[in-house]
């Protein structure tokens, strides 16, 4: 792992770079790590064609992990991606891939420093206020439960929620995470604002975006999204929902291998 810190705040950043080729930054979602990447096949698949720039977003992972709010805003977290471009490919234009919080992240970061950006590839995202986001994309509730009772009471909480059990993969990388870190992250996301839509359709940069086909929250914001971009493409995954969509490796590499090549 290598890191950078934020020229802002000092918070440090870990990544990991894999493989060879046009640089392609990869940013996960709300409480996992750069490690789904490797763990659903991302890696294995792409990795001979695309110098892979794996980030822990702060919070997560290997990264430093504060425990206030305002230090999840979306401009820091937006520095933390730009210092690692900054480093890794300074004179390149890098391709984004962002999954759920990291769609956001990639998203912002590309409206802010579209020049760095080779092409945008957001799942399970959300330009809209997130307001109330996590209670409904988790359940109700679930940042006090992070707070009260740690990640295996908001584990339990997200599986009553959705039906059935969090699949072991996805348990095993929330279980890595700091609790307290992780509510903050969530309390500060829930005053965010929305990206406005006239900016969405101002986005000249080569746009793909994927969602669940069960994701009940976010398949409508990813659709809103993706009918403002300027030919964007839109990749619905069958039978998953927002945790397990990212999983489906098969069927998101089906649709990114192609965007990317022709990018």
């Amino acid at each position: 792992m290598q890191d950078v810190r934020n020229p802002v705040d000092g918070t440090r950043i870990a990544y990991q770079v894999v493989g060879t080729g046009t640089p392609l930054l990869m940013v996960h979602g709300t409480a996992l790590s750069h490690s789904i990447w490797r763990g659903f096949g991302y890696v294995k698949t792409l990795q001979e064609q695309y110098r892979l720039i794996l980030v822990d977003m702060r919070g997560h992972g290997r990264s430093d992990k504060p425990h206030d709010s305002d230090s999840y805003a979306m401009d820091l977290v937006v520095a933390d991606l730009l210092e690692i471009l900054d480093t890794e490919s300074p004179f390149e234009p890098s391709h984004v891939l962002g999954y759920s919080f990291g769609g956001r992240a990639a998203l912002s970061l590309t409206i802010e420093h579209s020049e760095r950006i080779r092409s945008l590839t957001v799942g399970g995202g959300s330009s809209r206020p997130m307001t109330g986001a996590f209670d409904a994309l988790f359940f109700p509730g679930c940042v006090d439960a992070l707070e009260r009772g740690g990640m295996d009471g908001f584990l339990e909480g997200w599986g009553i929620r959705r039906g059935k059990p969090v699949d072991p993969q996805t348990a095993a990388a929330f279980r890595r995470n700091d609790a307290l870190a992780l509510a903050a992250y969530m309390r500060r996301s829930d005053v965010e604002p929305g990206i406005d839509d006239a900016v969405l359709r101002a986005l000249t940069t080569p746009t793909s975006m994927f969602v669940g086909s069960k994701d009940r929250e976010r398949r409508p914001d990813t659709e809103y999204a993706a009918s403002l971009i300027p030919d964007c493409s839109l990749t619905v995954i069958e039978g998953t929902d927002h945790a397990s969509a990212v999983a489906a490796s098969e069927a998101v590499l089906a649709s990114l291998i192609p965007f990317l090549s022709q990018n």
